[in-house]
């Protein structure tokens, strides 16, 4: 396995993986996030069907344009991943119509893009990649992130938001509300609902021992 993370395509990955831009230390999107989106992938495909090469190639390229969270650049991250990816495909030799269909599920695979994916892989790998924003590996990734953009954990003042709307630039904590917290509602395919389900209550758990631990003590 350690030798082959992309099996059963590792072939295709071992074409593709050079394509792939340096991560630029962001450790909430490198290589083992992608690994990780693909193991959902292949868990979700083996219950729903679909082509698994089609399936790697958006995996591995869904985030091959590099944009930071907090650029004003984030909602079109995934049309210029699709519009590279289309290009990389392309001088692989790939035949059009499945060049369209990866650029397809890259492009609709973004939280911030909005767009609705309408192919199998587009559907699969939208929901992988948002399996990963949950659970704990979405917990761990909410704060790596924060830290990286020098936001607090959370407001000591008002810990609850009261009055105010949640702001997830500066707390971290708040970007459950903002975006974690909804993830789940959201899913295309059974599986991927039926797995989210699962980390979103750990989601929930995590959220709530948290705001337990940093309640004020009146006593």
């Amino acid at each position: 396995m350690l030798g082959q993370p992309f099996h059963p395509c590792q072939a295709l990955a071992d074409t593709l993986l050079p394509h792939l831009p340096d991560s630029r230390g962001d450790g909430s999107h490198d290589l083992a996030h992608i690994h990780r989106v693909w193991t959902n992938a292949r868990a979700i495909q083996a219950e729903e069907g679909g082509d698994l090469d089609i399936l790697l190639a958006a995996t591995l390229l869904h985030d091959c344009v590099v944009v930071e969270k907090n650029s004003p650049l984030r909602s079109k991250a995934s049309t210029l991943s699709a519009e590279k990816a289309s290009a990389i495909l392309g001088e692989e030799g790939w035949p059009a119509a499945r060049v369209q269909a990866v650029a397809h599920a890259v492009q609709t695979h973004s939280f911030s893009a909005g767009l609705l994916p309408t192919s199998l892989e587009a559907k699969i790998l939208q929901d992988s990649d948002r399996l990963d924003a949950i659970g704990l590996v979405g917990v761990a990734r909410c704060f790596y992130v924060a830290g990286r953009n020098g936001s607090a954990l959370y407001d000591f003042t008002n810990p609850y938001a009261e009055g105010r709307d949640h702001d997830d630039s500066r707390y971290a904590i708040e970007h459950f509300h903002t975006k974690l917290l909804k993830l789940a509602s959201g899913f295309q395919t059974a599986a991927g609902a039926r797995m989210a389900a699962e980390r979103h209550q750990r989601l929930e758990h995590f959220l709530g021992n948290f705001m337990h631990e940093i309640a004020p003590n009146d006593t």
